[in-house]
């Protein structure tokens, strides 16, 4: 199982109870590769943001199991899913939640301060092309800047996994090529396991492999033969 990053049995969610209860997720099974781009796609309220929120240890889920390579994250208790989070997930959001009194370097600078094995800010920066405005605050930089900026802070700590929930949500088509491009060169340079969240079904021509849900449960799965640059991708 060490090629798999991320394996689900059975996995529900569950918010609240009786009646009014909200079943979330309804048995998901799950099996992501290490080192792949994947694309979980769905409609608004289909469960895809529970699920990434239980593989990010954001959130606990109601039954079922679930892993991240060896570690059981269903049996981890608040200090473990911490000690989990801290050394193996960088998460990118739809808002870019920098803090705005402090640059692009010193808002990548935050995560460098606490991570084990930090890239430097500047080589994040870098990484996502950046460089020129990283002593912008994030008043001064575009939404597209301020989600690279985003994503420098997440990959920083050199996380095994990217988690992105709807990172060109709130982004025009181009700014959001942009940042989708950010994402592939990752993903193709540091071999970063990564899951993008999106309702946007063009951003599947992107990935390696795309999960369909519905309805708290993956319902398909593809892989693509043929991937396609961002530069490709419109909507």
């Amino acid at each position: 199982m060490s090629n798999i990053a991320y394996r689900c049995e059975k996995l529900t969610k569950v918010y609240g109870s009786g009646e009014t209860a909200v079943h979330a997720l309804r048995g998901v099974d799950l099996s992501l590769p290490s080192g792949e781009m994947s694309v979980l796609l769905g409609h608004s309220g289909s469960g895809k943001s529970t699920l990434m929120n239980i593989l990010g240890g954001l959130d606990r889920a109601s039954s079922g199991k679930a892993w991240f390579k060896d570690i059981e994250l269903t049996g981890l208790k608040e200090r473990g899913l911490t000690r989990y989070r801290r050394d193996h997930v960088g998460f990118v959001f739809q808002f870019y939640n920098l803090v705005p009194s402090l640059t692009a370097r010193e808002n990548v600078a935050l995560v460098t301060e606490i991570s084990k094995n930090p890239m430097r800010p500047e080589e994040a920066l870098e990484r996502v092309g950046l460089v020129p405005r990283m002593d912008h605050f994030p008043s001064q930089l575009s939404g597209g800047e301020q989600q690279r900026v985003a994503i420098a802070r997440a990959i920083a700590k050199r996380p095994n996994v990217l988690l992105c929930d709807e990172p060109t949500g709130a982004l025009d088509s181009q700014t959001g090529i942009t940042v989708l491009e950010a994402l592939t060169h990752i993903n193709d340079e540091l071999g970063t396991t990564t899951l993008i969240i999106t309702h946007n079904v063009e951003i599947q021509r992107i990935a390696h492999r795309v999960l369909f849900m519905a309805d708290g449960q993956i319902i398909d799965e593809k892989i693509n033969k043929h991937r396609v640059r961002p530069s490709e991708v419109s909507w």
